[in-house]
């Protein structure tokens, strides 16, 4: 069942290749959403942009609600016009039969998004990415489920069973399950009606930019929220803080992705620096757990780990036998991909046993009891899923074991610590190490940048100088990790293997990106220094013409890519070409000369 926008948006609609299934309970996003430049823009000229369901569209694709056929299995009960990706929807919103989830369980999943798509919110993603922190950047499709299943004697089957999903491109975890805690519930109840108003009152929040605190009416519940920016100092607390006028706020929420770290990783606390270096250099990774909830949770927890540094690989916090990449991910012709999978099902342990690395969590309710699992373990001594929780790996860390965070976290445990604290210490432990390890590559890569005083206004920009990882490794003697890191070990070999993986190389694209895009601003605002009217007088028409369609180039690539130049550099920029239009003859200014709008 899918919620459809009004029939006159809805016709307009050309959704993605392998997403555009929209039932009854889904509401279809308008062609396009068109937001003015800079981080956010104004939110009252904004609101002459945009079009019926934009609103929407800029933080849900679509909601489903998949319930189960006595002759089908898993149905999505709507009207979808892409079967594959119905299936996968289907499939991924339901846990696997051995899970026994009874009652109400949550848990998330994430799927590709098509080679072939065409953008509805193009403009607004672009922005939304370019303030985004790394670890929010908008990729993937991501599926939020809340799971129901109680025992019903009026059904054949004998329960209840019926997942209300929303699907978005926002990976804002811990926001969307608590919009469904409101929502699930109510739907459960009141059916239709109750999604229909859900979905009028999410098209009247204010779109999702980053460094905004938003308060979020919902089926009257407010929920206030701030998205978070790259510009955030990292480790520091997203908590909103209250004000007087918050007295109408029923949720405020300190985070709107983070999931609790202590929580996850309690069952294999013991291992969780050998874990950050796993994650760090892209190993392939499983992790079976008795439940979606618990596997969904432990893969997020393991891609957050590195932050701020983005995973750049694939990771899928909850993975079925009937996903569309399982043959892709399991086949024994090839080394396993760079991914990190969750999964339920018994017949992973046998199909994924050739994995380097899996994490095998117990029942995170008895993780007192789990968490004496102290050893690594061999890979061959894991037959089934049901085999003791722990690490099964033959790798060996880079760096030595860190005693004192076990410690830490083992007296938080026998003292009854309370789990936000807990969750704080293995938070800041992550982040200190991940900074430590990044700091020396941050500080080569600066060294690249040419001199500010080799940038010349009638030259093309200097290129970076290119990485060389010989001249990198010689700078960690005296400006290492061991300069903000206590942990000794062979931090060279470490460097050296995540020079190699997908997340140097994800990491390096966009920090070189960054700094070519800085290249090009401080050129700009070179040009803008310069008395463009006199040097003109020295040159021929031809060449005054090509100056102004190089400047009108410049012009369109910094608006376009949003360069970091100095407040009124376009608009000197903007004067600078209509004084060399203006200086030619009246010929050429028909020609070149753009009137301004009224």
């Amino acid at each position: 069942m899918a919620l459809q926008g009004p029939e006159e948006v809805g016709e307009q609609v050309e959704e993605p290749e392998d997403l555009d299934d929209q039932d009854a309970s889904s509401i279809s996003p308008a062609e396009e959403i068109t937001l003015p430049p800079g981080a956010g823009g104004d939110e009252e000229s904004e609101e002459a942009f945009l079009l019926p369901w934009d609103r929407f569209s800029s933080w849900l694709h679509c909601i489903c609600v998949v319930g189960f056929d006595l002759e089908l299995g898993q149905a999505v009960e709507v009207r979808q016009r892409s079967p594959r990706v119905k299936t996968s929807i289907c499939y991924l919103s339901f846990p696997d039969s051995n899970s026994g989830c009874l009652g109400d369980t949550q848990f998330c999943f994430r799927f590709r998004q098509g080679s072939n798509r065409k953008s509805s919110l193009g403009c607004f993603l672009e922005t939304t990415d370019r303030d985004a922190p790394p670890c929010l950047k908008v990729g993937h499709y991501y599926g939020y489920v809340y799971f129901r299943q109680v025992r019903d004697k009026s059904l054949k089957r004998g329960y209840f069973q019926k997942s209300l999903v929303l699907i978005s491109k926002l990976p804002y975890v811990t926001f969307f399950h608590s919009v469904l805690k409101i929502l699930a519930p109510e739907y459960f109840e009141k059916q239709e009606p109750c999604l229909e108003a859900a979905c009028n009152d999410i098209d009247r929040w204010p779109t999702p930019h980053p460094g905004r605190i938003l308060t979020l009416p919902l089926m009257g519940v407010v929920i206030k929220v701030r998205i978070p920016t790259c510009y955030d100092k990292p480790g520091t607390s997203q908590l909103v803080q209250s004000a007087q006028s918050d007295s109408l706020v029923s949720i405020v929420l300190p985070t709107i992705h983070e999931v609790d770290l202590f929580r996850c990783f309690h069952p294999v606390y013991f291992h969780i620096q050998m874990l950050w270096e796993l994650v760090l250099l892209g190993e392939a990774l499983v992790v079976m757990a008795p439940s979606p909830a618990e596997s969904s949770d432990t893969v997020l927890a393991l891609v957050s780990c590195i932050s701020p540094l983005r995973y750049c690989s694939d990771f899928r916090p909850y993975f079925t036998i009937h996903d569309s990449e399982f043959k892709e991910y399991t086949t024994r012709t090839q080394a396993p991909p760079s991914v990190i999978l969750g999964v339920t099902n018994p017949f992973f342990a046998k199909t994924l046993q050739h994995w380097p690395h899996i994490i095998r969590i117990g029942d995170m309710k008895q993780a007192g009891e789990t968490a004496k699992q102290m050893k690594v373990k061999k890979l061959k001594n894991l037959k089934t899923l049901d085999s003791k929780p722990g690490v099964y790996t033959a790798y060996k860390p880079y760096l030595n074991k860190d005693e004192e965070i076990i410690k830490q976290l083992q007296k938080g445990i026998q003292q009854k610590r309370p789990s936000a604290a807990q969750n704080a210490i293995i938070r800041r432990y992550f982040l200190e190490l991940t900074q430590s390890f990044i700091i020396p590559l941050e500080r080569y890569v600066a060294s690249l940048m040419p001199l500010q005083k080799s940038i010349s206004p009638w030259k093309s920009p200097p290129q970076l100088r290119p990485f060389n990882q010989l001249d990198f490794m010689k700078t960690l003697e005296k400006t290492g990790p061991q300069l903000t890191s206590r942990l000794k070990g062979d931090w060279i070999g470490l460097y050296r293997h995540f020079l190699k993986s997908p997340n140097f190389d994800g990491w390096f694209r966009s920090r070189r990106r960054e700094m070519t895009q800085k290249l090009d601003a401080l050129h700009l605002e070179a040009l803008c220094e310069e008395d463009l009217q006199q040097r003109i007088q020295k040159h021929t028409e031809v060449e005054a013409v090509d100056l102004v369609l190089k400047l009108k180039d410049k012009m369109t690539q910094a608006e376009r890519e949003q360069l970091p130049v100095r407040p009124g550099t376009l608009s000197k920029l903007r004067a600078h070409i209509e004084a060399v239009i203006l200086a030619l003859p009246e010929d050429l200014q028909g020609i070149l000369h753009t009137p301004s709008t009224p």
